[in-house]
């Protein structure tokens, strides 16, 4: 199944100590675009995180962010430390003796120095983190790709019903076309009744000019590679994996067969058809853009 890039997944993992919340969220993006947000004390875990990632999606710009809460609230400390206070105290007292100051320390001017209190963090059991990244993101990326594969099958719908309207408005200018000849000859024909009276007209010279014009207006290339086009691109759409690129190759180049047979067209109703052959095509591309 087709899968959109487009695409949300939230998972989370626990144990007595440890509760691990990740969530994923995707845009449309040319190339594969991941941005995750850790809390600072999980920064190492940023390579497996992105490694996991990869897993799951191949485009799109893919925000991933990870929480991360202490269950038994021992994850930070404060630490004091004598020797640096001692350190400040010496100095402060040497300062005094050498200038003739008063002493005037007291142990809260003191602890505002710096390193005099510190922020402990006690070790953490990185086998067990690992495993409850692995196991959220787990989570996460299936219901991740699950999101990204519903909205998927409403693309392929979409895109199918588009494609079946282009092939209607190939079908048009076909049956269109041969009326264009009959149309001509006898608007010639009648020119030269007009200007040269009962005057026979030379039919080896009216169908001379007849091969030259059908030859200018002829589309029937255009057409049978349209349907081409418009025939792989559905099979293209059953296909599984990474078929953007794909289908974004075939959109350009239904556009440009439905450019050619605008700037051939001299007939209204063709010209018409054209307009609205490239109205769908484009509709067609901007629906591509969102699959991975």
């Amino acid at each position: 199944m087709i899968q959109s890039m487009t695409g949300f997944g939230r998972g989370e993992a626990s144990n007595d100590n440890y509760k691990i919340v990740i969530e994923m969220k995707s845009v449309n993006h040319r190339y594969c675009d991941v941005s995750i947000r850790l809390p600072r004390k999980l920064n190492f875990y940023e390579t497996l995180v992105r490694k996991q990632v990869k897993r799951y999606a191949n485009r799109g710009k893919i925000d991933v962010f990870v929480s991360f809460e202490d269950i038994k609230g021992k994850s930070t400390g404060v630490k004091y430390n004598k020797e640096v206070a001692a350190a400040y105290l010496a100095g402060i007292q040497q300062i005094s003796h050498d200038f003739h100051l008063n002493d005037t320390t007291d142990a809260y001017m003191l602890s505002r120095f710096p390193e005099v209190f510190t922020m402990e963090e006690p070790d953490m059991d990185e086998e067990i983190l690992t495993q409850l990244i692995q196991e959220a993101m787990e989570t996460a990326g299936g219901k991740f790709i699950a999101s990204r594969e519903t909205e998927g099958k409403k693309l392929q719908e979409d895109l199918t019903e588009k494609l079946d309207a282009v092939l209607c408005i190939v079908d048009e200018i076909e049956k269109r076309c041969p009326d264009i000849l009959t149309e001509y000859r006898k608007k010639l024909t009648d020119k030269v009744t007009e200007l040269l009276g009962d005057t026979k007209l030379d039919e080896s010279v009216l169908a001379t000019e007849l091969v030259i014009y059908a030859d200018k207006i002829c589309v029937d290339e255009e057409i049978v590679r349209l349907r081409t086009h418009i025939l792989h691109m559905k099979q293209t759409l059953s296909e599984e994996d990474n078929i953007g690129r794909k289908l974004d190759f075939l959109t350009q180049e239904m556009n440009r067969e439905a450019n050619t047979i605008l700037s051939k067209s001299n007939d209204v109703d063709v010209s018409n058809y054209g307009i609205q052959l490239k109205t769908e095509i484009e509709k067609i591309r901007e629906q591509i853009q969102n699959i991975e």
